[in-house]
């Protein structure tokens, strides 16, 4: 008796032991995590890349989600690189020489419902630098790409985490962490072609790509706004954090919601804008605003959650921005601020020995005019700059602090 006594309570003892549970994982550790010098920059193809490809495929798991790749979490695809900076790498078939292998990390959380959301960020880097760095010191150095995009990854996987609770009926989530993208979208493209759901339930796709450094201002670049007709009352009744939306109407730009817009995919793809760390070593993760991309996650939740239950979105076909980018024969030495929603163009940048250095022009200066033409925005500006060539001089006005000032430009 004093057996099946002590048996008993052995059992009510296990039975009421604390089951153990995975502790939440902030988006600061996510990010100080694939953006640490082991990765080594996270480059597609090599070791880097797979230990990112692992730490994700784990992540997924402790949340809870199904793996939905084709081999568990994974999807491998083959790719080549490029031999040189004017040749793309691209998706082959096969083992030939000179190939190498990326990995897409794919997760469903399956609830029974008619629609899809597929929510994506791409976790592949420039690894040392190379093709598409913009660091011109001799010696390599290990890109850690923090804002690019161990940002959006961080959100991506918030968003699983809150996403995968019992009153949230009204969707299926697809979560994918894109690798190739930095080659040229090669895994969003990949997986267009050979997806592991059935892509007539997808109601929409949403990317984030550099999403971890909201400024001051709170500007949010929102692209893919014209690719359902729902889109703009949906990101204005959803903005309780107060963002300046910078809003963008084409389905196509250089990430990978393009690769779904091209599949007539309705996307949005959000991003805090270019800074000086862009494609260098210097992008780590001490400079980013984590509150801010608490904000952006709590936009997309709301965002996506407002359409459970609705009906599926329309498609609609929107213009080729790129293709009406005019083509320059100079260069003013600055870069956009493509977050700024003002009238005129914002210098966010001045590179060094470049005409705009030359003529005493800052960052922060609106361009108003160039030459004749009057300077309203991005394209305005852009049209009047492929108007000059090599040699020519003109004058600019700017707005510095409110004060309109003159200068003169030697392209």
């Amino acid at each position: 008796m004093r057996l099946i006594l002590t048996f008993f309570l052995i059992v009510i003892l296990v039975s009421c032991k604390k089951q153990p549970h995975n502790e939440p994982v902030s988006m600061q550790e996510d990010v100080q995590y694939l953006a640490a010098d082991s990765m080594a920059g996270r480059e597609t193809g090599t070791q880097g890349e797979q230990m990112a490809a692992s730490y994700l495929a784990k992540r997924f798991e402790s949340i809870g989600l199904q793996p939905k790749g084709t081999d568990g979490y994974f999807q491998e695809f083959t790719f080549k690189a490029g031999s040189n900076p004017h040749e793309e790498s691209k998706i082959v078939e096969g083992n030939e020489d000179g190939t190498a292998k990326g990995k897409n990390v794919v997760a469903y959380l399956d609830k029974n419902a008619d629609n899809t959301v597929i929510i994506g960020a791409h976790f592949d880097h420039l690894g040392m630098g190379g093709q598409g760095s913009l660091y011109r010191e001799a010696e390599a150095a290990i890109h850690n790409g923090a804002d690019d995009n161990a940002s959006g990854v961080a959100v991506m996987l918030q968003l699983a985490e809150r996403l995968n609770k019992p009153e949230h009926t009204g969707a299926n989530y697809l979560f994918i962490g894109f690798s190739g993208e930095e080659k040229g979208l090669l895994g969003s493209n990949y997986f267009s072609k050979n997806p592991t759901i059935d892509m007539s339930t997808v109601n929409l796709m949403i990317n984030m790509d550099m999403v971890g450094r909201l400024n001051a201002e709170n500007t949010l670049a929102v692209h893919g706004v014209g690719t359902s007709p729902a889109f703009k009352q949906l990101l204005f009744a959803n903005n309780d954090q107060g963002f300046t939306i910078a809003e963008h109407e084409s389905g196509i730009g250089p990430s990978d919601h393009t690769s779904f817009y091209l599949t007539d995919v309705p996307v949005l793809h959000f991003f805090t804008g270019q800074h000086e760390d862009y494609h260098k070593p210097s992008d780590d993760s001490d400079k980013l605003n984590y509150e801010g991309m608490e904000k952006i996650a709590q936009y997309i939740y709301n965002i996506v959650t407002d359409l459970e239950d609705d009906e599926k979105l329309a498609f609609r076909k929107t213009k080729n921005e790129s293709e009406e980018t005019p083509r320059f024969k100079v260069g003013l030495g600055v870069v956009p601020d493509y977050l700024f929603t003002g009238e005129g163009m914002r210098i966010d940048g001045v590179s060094e020995d470049k005409p705009a250095q030359k003529a005493g022009l800052l960052k922060g200066d609106i361009v108003k005019k160039l030459g004749d033409s009057t300077v309203v925005d991005m394209m305005s500006y852009m049209k009047a700059l492929a108007t000059y060539e090599a040699g020519q001089k003109t004058m600019v006005t700017i707005d510095r602090s409110g004060e309109l000032i003159e200068v003169e430009i030697e392209f």
